[in-house]
């Protein structure tokens, strides 16, 4: 609810820099709202569906949110955004692009709803909520010593921080390479996002079979490779039409490398601590976000060029796959002394 409000208060956000701070604010609480909520949706995947089928669960559920988002889109570009859109909104103030914060916190709003109203929850410990989350603050410390007894995790996690980093910064600046360096406008970039939901849902809901067949370190692997390979065409191609082939391509490999990353965990943490690797995994998403936005900005600044400064997100995505490499695959609910 908390990003529910806070998105749609983002109306109020008029292109000015006199708004700047005030849509940041509200990013930044309705992205932690968001993602808190994100710890206890993961978490609930093991219990929902058996385990041979995680990874097949995982990858539709990253395709339906990419079906959602698809549909989003086109419903926002041509109900209202476009020029020649079938509600015609003032341009004035970017009144018709503010709309589309209205609606999609009325898109959340509405989809949330079946998991609330249909979704068993576990039983309630009964105890009041300043205390539990008093007593969540102080597992923190608990919660990473239990990462360091289960060191492959650890790797796991610190492996995921940099490559998840680097589609952070993707998601972030994708769209802003895509106008500064290509001359995209409005339009065009919100088309080249829904052309990267078709691609990211096809490549998350295809690539879940391998990941029960074969593992979720090894679809990591795969799409990680794939990822690499088609970020680097992108950033070196100069036509705009092979910008999209090889751009379209990326979203291929980022829905198996999300949904892998979290049938991964699902598989490997203890039934008993699941919610508190989940929270791990949380921070490790986000702990460092600052790095690659902060890389490209830098580096796009000194060498005057995004195309260089991109190539900081190329270097996250191997590193990350760097540190896969040593994470051995997946041991399902291990104890420590099974891995030492």
């Amino acid at each position: 609810m908390v990003c529910i409000v806070a998105t749609a208060l983002l109306w109020f956000v008029k292109p000015d820099p006199a708004y700047a701070a005030l849509a940041v604010g509200l990013a930044f609480i309705g992205v932690t709202a968001s993602e808190s909520a994100q710890i206890f949706y993961n978490a609930m995947l093991p219990d929902l569906v058996p385990e041979d089928r995680l990874g097949r669960w995982s990858g539709w559920g990253w395709a339906m949110g990419y079906a959602g988002g698809l549909i989003c889109l086109i419903t926002a570009l041509y109900g209202f955004i476009d020029d020649s859109a079938l509600v015609q909104l003032p341009r004035a103030d970017a009144v018709h692009v503010r709309a589309a914060m209205l609606f999609s916190a009325l898109w959340y709003a509405v989809f949330a709803l079946p998991m609330f109203l249909r979704t068993p929850d576990t039983p309630s410990t009964g105890r009041p909520l300043g205390e539990a989350v008093r007593e969540g603050f102080g597992q923190i410390r608990q919660s990473l010593a239990h990462a360091r007894k289960y060191r492959d995790v650890g790797l796991f996690l610190l492996a995921r921080m940099l490559y998840n980093d680097g589609l952070t910064t993707l998601f972030a600046f994708g769209g802003i390479y895509a106008a500064g360096t290509f001359g995209m406008d409005t339009s065009q970039v919100i088309l080249f996002g829904i052309g990267l939901n078709v691609t990211a849902g096809l490549g998350a809901a295809g690539f879940a079979w391998l990941d029960d067949n074969s593992g979720p370190r090894k679809t990591l692997i795969v799409s990680l490779v794939g990822l690499i390979a088609s970020a680097v065409a992108t950033l070196a191609v100069t036509d705009v039409t092979l910008f999209w082939i090889f751009g379209l391509a990326v979203g291929i490999f980022v829905g198996p490398v999300q949904a892998s990353s979290r049938s991964y965990l699902a598989h490997a943490a203890p039934p008993e601590l699941r919610n508190q690797f989940f929270g791990l995994f949380a921070l490790s998403g986000k702990v460092t976000a600052f790095l690659g936005p902060l890389l490209v900005g830098r580096i796009t600044l000194a060498a005057q060029s995004q195309r260089a400064g991109m190539v900081s997100v190329v270097a996250l995505f191997v590193l990350g796959l760097a540190l896969l490499l040593a994470v051995p695959p997946v041991k399902r609910h291990q104890t420590p002394e099974e891995n030492p």
